[in-house]
């Protein structure tokens, strides 16, 4: 499946696609804008550009016809999302990296104009972390009292909301299901506005949404469940360890050490001394490092570092290599796996490209009841996440879920 020669612009480009399935995207436009870019020339600045166009023009009345009513403003302002997200992954490449905070906020406004417009309206709140609080958007299927099971839905380093609704939010309502979906740190608003980086204790963030869920009356407390996505496949089963409120845990996939989804090379620079480190980094690498893979670096790095990503969005290197990598080291889960008790399905795929082996790796460390599925290329379900299959990824978990909990349909 092939949209884009470069690995990292297709597998973007497969998530939009994807996202078709659950009104997050659409064929025709998808297409029509991977065709614009290859014939523009295939970089970051066609990319972001042509994405964000097409988002500004779904944020905008549709031309002909009569005046669009609240559903048609819903879901085009749900692609708009979608669109300027892919618009948001590839900025800091661009010729404006300084307009990152704004792209950020273009996918916000396009993803609460969304949600303004469901029936029900989420409840959206502030739960407590720290000194910087949780947004947090909880859709439920009725404004009824009923005691439901609820998810909680976990994004990974690089992930939008618009994302959470594609792997979860619709699934979950679906079967009538509640569903949280919020920002935690290095993630969304606390990253692109708020300034505050991933933490390696997300039990800390999870434990107040599960705080602010049980005091619900349309929570059944017996009955709450995380998933993780990409790298929140090692954020909540972290979370999980420490949380024992959690009833079932998904992990979308496994993943132990995010450090070790870096390439060999570079994690090979990270040494004891920070000093060596970073004069390696700067003096013998950053020199040598193609302007592509330069932004990709930047991007991977900046949910780890604000020095990193303000540095980048002056169009710099950032020179801190140590502290970040530190950080997403400091990730690694594999001491705390075997503290999961509660009921855990772990996800694996066909060509999984960042963390191969770690999903199978997780599944053996587990001592909790535990389930692994691989989903595959004969399913269209191959490479991380599933891109081209986001329905029947849920189709897979909600199964697993529904069994485990005894609840839904």
């Amino acid at each position: 499946m092939t949209l884009f020669k470069d690995p990292a612009y297709n597998f973007s480009g497969l998530l939009a696609l994807g996202g078709s399935g659950s009104g997050a995207g659409e064929v025709g436009e998808v297409l029509t804008a991977v065709n614009a870019i290859n014939k523009a020339g295939l970089s970051a600045q066609t990319y972001v550009e042509t994405f964000r166009k097409l988002g500004d023009q779904l944020m905008e009345a549709p031309e002909g016809g009569g005046k669009p009513g609240d559903q048609t403003t819903r879901f085009r302002a749900l692609r708009a999302a979608q669109y300027y997200g892919q618009a948001l992954f590839f900025v800091l490449g661009s010729d404006d990296p300084g307009s990152e905070e704004q792209r950020y906020k273009d996918g916000r406004g396009a993803w609460d104009t969304f949600c303004d417009r469901c029936d029900p309206v989420p409840v959206k709140a502030k739960v407590p972390y720290g000194s910087t609080p949780l947004p947090v958007w909880f859709f439920r299927p009725d404004e009824s009292t009923t005691r439901r099971p609820t998810v909680i839905l976990t994004n990974g380093s690089d992930g939008q909301n618009v994302d959470m609704w594609t792997y979860g939010v619709q699934a979950a309502l679906d079967r009538g299901w509640n569903a949280l979906v919020y920002d935690g740190p290095g993630q969304g608003q606390l990253l692109f506005v708020d300034q505050v980086v991933f933490t390696p204790t997300w039990e800390k963030v999870v434990s107040p949404l599960v705080d602010w869920l049980a005091a619900r009356p349309d929570v059944d407390k017996d009955k709450i469940a995380i998933t993780g996505l990409s790298m929140g496949g090692d954020l909540a089963p972290r979370a999980a360890a420490f949380e024992d409120r959690i009833a079932a845990l998904v992990a979308m996939p496994g993943c132990l050490s995010p450090w070790l989804g870096f390439p060999p090379e570079l994690r090979e620079i990270l040494t004891p001394s920070k000093t060596e480190t970073n004069n390696i980094w700067n003096k013998e690498v950053v020199p040598e490092l193609p302007p592509p893979v330069a932004a990709t670096l930047k991007k991977r790095f900046e949910p780890f570092s604000v020095p990193a990503m303000l540095a980048a969005r002056e169009g710099k290197m950032f020179t801190d290599f140590y502290t970040p990598a530190k950080l997403v080291a400091s990730l690694d889960i594999t001491s705390v796996v075997g503290r999961i008790k509660m009921p855990t399905l772990v996800l694996d795929y066909d060509y999984e490209q960042f963390y191969p082996g770690q999903p199978r790796e997780m599944f053996d460390k587990l001592t909790a009841p535990k389930d692994y599925v691989k989903l595959t290329t004969a399913e269209g379900a191959q490479l991380h996440c599933s891109p081209m299959a986001p329905q029947l990824h849920c189709e897979v978990v909600f199964d697993w879920l529904r069994e485990t909990l005894g609840a839904g349909s």
